[in-house]
């Protein structure tokens, strides 16, 4: 894959993460490992001191999963009590580094199933990802990002602002802006 159709993979599907108002986003790339290295390496260097990171977290017959995430949003989210408790109950421990958690998350992800906890690493609010689990994916609100269960007002504002960031990062790219270039320029989000 070249760097040019990352980039566009990473703007239409990570923008709000680049951008500093959610905590991680997940994309599905066709790629090796080694040219996955390659990209990850590059986007590691270009963002340094951004804290944004880039992680394999499960590599699946001719896809592999890509995490992208936000240090300092990622490590608030979760530290906070309510998310602590609720991931103890899929074999997290409240004493994990954001490293161990997310290591677990990878050997818990496999081409057949999915943790649903997975809500929780990508910022989605716990009331939505508890009632997802509890109405097995049926009866939301709004589905958008996520499946909304509840405060569909403020999803609706959330998705708002997450489709501003996508568009931002696109027409910039659509402009031969460069990727790493444009997310200099994110004073429309600060």
């Amino acid at each position: 894959m070249s760097e040019v159709k990352f980039q566009k993979i990473l703007a239409d599907h990570a923008a709000p993460t680049l951008l500093g108002i959610k905590c991680a986003n997940l994309i599905s790339v066709p790629a090796t490992g080694k040219e996955i290295a390659v990209l990850r390496d590059h986007f590691l260097s270009e963002t340094q001191g951004s804290g944004l990171q880039m992680c394999v977290l499960c590599g699946c017959r001719e896809r592999i999963l890509v995490y992208i995430y936000h240090e300092q949003l990622l490590s608030m989210q979760l530290a906070r009590p309510e998310i602590l408790a609720f991931l103890k109950g899929y074999g997290y421990a409240e004493n994990m580094t954001v490293q161990e958690m997310l290591d677990t998350l990878g050997k818990r992800i496999s081409c057949e199933s999915f943790p649903h906890e997975i809500g929780i690493f990508l910022g989605y609010p716990l009331a939505d990802v508890e009632e997802f689990i509890r109405n097995a994916g049926q009866n939301c609100l709004l589905c958008g990002y996520w499946k909304v269960y509840s405060e569909p007002e403020r999803a609706k504002q959330i998705f708002t602002n997450y489709g501003r960031c996508r568009a931002y990062l696109c027409d910039k790219l659509e402009q031969g802006v460069d990727l790493y270039q444009a997310l200099q320029f994110q004073e429309v989000f600060s």
